[in-house]
């Protein structure tokens, strides 16, 4: 009896602490949720986790405050998530940049793409575009490579992710070209110098250089998907106007810390998944040339091992050496 009674008390706190778990998850999220984004306002990312989090707003009432944490390639804000409290309310929108390139590019990153987190939901995924400034004396693919070959060493492109910098790596190896990297923070940072003529070229995110294509303030020289986009169905593909067999590509996702409880990881995936493919969210996925593409945890976590090996082999073709 003596034993009987010293377990109860025991048995009611498991009871009632058990209890507790589906109402949390049921209230769950009841404060803002914040998006950590790694590249600076006015990237892609940034303008993705703008319309995810206004979608949110709108649709599902949920408050979501967007926080930019550019820098060193990413390391940045990628590190905030990972030491951030694993409640749900921390979320970082990420790229194939923080979780499948840096760790190729680097020999040691202050976070590790899979243990310190936990997969939520691919977003999106779109092709990049080569753009130059107006006052190069160059019209296509083929007048840019005939140019850097004459001047080998002396043209420069700009790069603030990974993506890019990869994209022209690729670029430089396949063409035969030597051009010489000038890395920054984001890449409309890179675009600024670009429109400046600091820097001869870059292959960039379509949400941050179409517009200033459509602007009239770059020259677009191709795109780097396998077909022509819909957004801008004049220029040609980089495979077609000289490079053949050229493709890069880029994608978006969402991760939360790890040990992140499974009921608020079920309830962020619907709400992000729900938020992409919403009317609001619509705008930025139709005027980027951005695919909408989501799907489960599981997906994310067997999509993001595919992607890490595809890179590493890019990056190894490339032969972009680690720093």
């Amino acid at each position: 009896m003596q034993t009987t009674f010293r377990r109860r008390p025991l048995l009611l706190a498991c009871a009632a602490l058990c209890a507790a778990v589906p109402a949390l998850a049921e209230t769950f999220p009841d404060k803002p949720i914040t998006f950590v984004v790694p590249f600076t306002a006015g990237s892609a990312t940034d303008q993705l986790a703008r319309a995810l989090a206004q979608a949110l707003t709108t649709d599902a009432k949920v408050n979501v405050v967007v926080d930019n944490k550019p820098g060193a390639n990413a390391f940045i804000g990628a590190q905030a998530v990972a030491k951030a409290k694993p409640d749900g309310y921390t979320v970082l929108i990420a790229t194939n940049t923080t979780h499948a390139a840096n760790e190729h590019l680097f020999k040691k990153l202050p976070y590790d793409p899979i243990k310190d987190f936990l997969p939520i939901t691919t977003l999106g995924r779109g092709g990049q575009i080569l753009v130059v400034p107006l006052t190069l004396p160059v019209n296509n693919v083929q007048e840019f490579i005939a140019l850097a070959k004459s001047k080998p060493g002396k043209l420069t492109f700009g790069s603030g992710s990974s993506s890019s910098r990869v994209a022209g790596e690729l670029f430089k190896q396949m063409s035969g070209t030597y051009i010489l990297n000038i890395p920054y923070r984001s890449n409309p940072q890179a675009v600024t110098d670009l429109l400046g003529g600091q820097i001869d070229m870059m292959v960039t995110d379509m949400a941050t250089g179409l517009a200033q294509v459509k602007a009239g303030k770059l020259k677009a020289l191709g795109v780097s998907t396998k077909a022509r986009i819909a957004l801008a169905p004049e220029v040609p593909t980089i495979s077609e106007a000289g490079v053949k067999g050229y493709e890069m590509t880029y994608w978006f996702a969402a991760y939360a810390p790890a040990n992140t409880p499974p009921d608020v990881m079920a309830r962020l995936n619907d709400l992000l998944v729900k938020a992409a493919h919403s009317s609001v969210a619509a705008p930025f996925y139709q005027s980027s040339g951005t695919e909408v593409f989501t799907g489960s945890t599981e997906d994310l976590r067997k999509f993001q091992a595919a992607e890490t090996l595809k890179w590493g082999k890019i990056i190894q073709s490339a032969g972009i050496p680690q720093e």
